[in-house]
C-alpha cells in the first residue's frame, strides 16, 4: 500500500483498514507459530503498512487540531 493512496482515505476508512491489517497480522503470526506460513515477506509488509497508516492518521489528526 502506498502512502499516496492512504492519504486519500478518510479517517473512518483508515480505521477500517488498520483493523483489517491487524487481523491479518494476527493470522500471519499464528501461521508462523504453527509452521504454515508460506509468504514470510508478507509479515514485514503488513507491519510496515500498519505503521504507515498510523503515521498518516496521526498527521491528519494533528492537522485537524490546528
Amino acid at each position: 500500500m502506498k502512502a499516496k493512496d492512504i492519504r486519500l482515505q478518510t479517517a473512518d476508512q483508515l480505521e477500517t483498514e488498520l483493523a483489517n491489517l491487524k487481523k491479518e497480522q494476527f493470522n500471519l503470526r499464528f501461521q508462523r507459530a504453527t509452521g504454515q506460513l508460506e509468504n514470510t515477506a508478507r509479515v514485514r509488509q503488513v507491519r510496515r503498512d500498519i505503521a504507515r497508516i498510523k503515521t498518516i492518521a496521526a498527521q491528519k489528526s494533528a492537522a485537524d487540531k490546528r
